[in-house]
């Protein structure tokens, strides 16, 4: 499943993208777009960086399994859970769960694709280390701690697979942080009150455009 979206990714980018990054900063980039009811998100993807995850990603988007999906939690200073520095993020995609039937994907940590989770960043979400499928979540703020390394969030200290960095719509995804959330909308034993009570519905996600690092 993986190796087709690879194929796909590759194809998109041959027509512009050089073989290989050179070391100065001229890796390939995929632009996509997530089209909300409440706006757009657009995206610039880094397969050099994180190849698994960004092929996963068009994978799913190419086979419109987004498209119905929704942004269904937002993490807040408000709801995260007490005691630890709070997070700020929209989580969305198929299902809290993911897709059923998708196998999970290697983990590409931080440490080993050199990018962060910045204000924009998206990063696949997960239970344990390869198990991500279909679920992503945007950061609205900077927050390191979901880097992999020692002392971080997740006592397993592999962090989350960052794959690309919001360019557009950024009023949207605060928007969506904005939205009333409560733990009747929870998943069965879920603790916080972080699910949007009227979850943003994702109409779609596509690719649309592939373009060197730098270029116009």
């Amino acid at each position: 499943m993986i190796r087709t979206a690879i194929l796909l990714a590759s194809c998109l980018l041959a027509a512009c993208a050089p073989a290989s990054d050179d070391g100065d900063g001229n890796g390939a980039t995929l632009t996509a777009e997530i089209t909300t009811s409440l706006g757009v998100i657009s995206l610039e993807l880094y397969p050099d960086a994180a190849p698994v995850s960004v092929a996963n990603f068009v994978e799913h988007a190419q086979a419109g399994h987004y498209d119905g999906g929704s942004f269904y939690r937002a993490v807040r200073p408000d709801n995260d859970r007490p005691g630890i520095e709070p997070m700020h993020l929209i989580q969305g995609g198929y299902g809290f769960d993911g897709l059923p039937e998708a196998d999970g994907i290697a983990h590409e940590p931080t440490e080993q694709t050199g990018l962060s989770h910045v204000r924009g960043a998206i990063s696949m979400a997960r239970f344990d280390p390869g198990t991500a499928t279909t679920e992503f979540f945007i950061m609205v703020d900077d927050y390191p701690d979901l880097d992999s390394g020692p002392g971080r969030r997740n006592p397993d200290e592999a962090g989350y697979a960052v794959f690309g960095q919001v360019i557009a719509g950024m009023e949207v995804v605060e928007a969506i942080a904005e939205q009333e959330t409560s733990l009747e909308e929870a998943p069965e034993d879920f603790q916080y009150p972080q699910f949007i009570v009227e979850p943003v519905r994702i109409e779609s996600v596509r690719v649309v455009h592939a373009n060197a690092r730098g270029q116009q």
